[in-house]
């Protein structure tokens, strides 16, 4: 099967389910969710929506829970706009490359912070 259009149907699960959050679930566990992204096995029976939600532990245990609740209402409206020969079984994961992105952010502030001091305090026969 083309990657590319695995890569289309990714992109357009990925919209629709945006689409359906926004305007047609009123669950209020799902209150700051993004969907980051949309995994899909090449014979597109698999996918995995990533999400990332506004807040702490609570805010994403609530998300996914709130999402798997309506799973089935979400892969038959996904069914209604989406024409493909089988809809894929969906699975909601939370993403983490943002909190990931965010520790390495600060462990970059961390060093630069030290080097900073370390300059600042030696003697002036350190090179930076």
């Amino acid at each position: 099967m083309s990657s590319q259009r695995v890569g289309r149907v990714q992109e357009a699960i990925r919209q629709e389910v945006s689409k359906i959050l926004q305007g047609e679930l009123r669950d209020p566990r799902l209150g700051f969710l993004t969907i980051t992204g949309v995994e899909l096995t090449a014979d597109l029976r698999f996918a995995r929506i990533y999400f990332s939600v506004l807040g702490g532990e609570k805010a994403r245990a609530l998300a996914l829970k709130g999402l798997n609740s309506a799973k089935g209402y979400i892969k038959g409206l996904l069914g209604d706009r989406i024409k493909l020969r089988y809809m894929p079984e969906i699975e909601f994961k939370f993403d983490e490359t943002l909190e990931r992105t965010q520790h390495i952010y600060n462990l970059f502030e961390q060093i630069k912070k030290e080097r900073r001091d370390d300059t600042g305090s030696g003697g002036g026969d350190k090179e930076a």
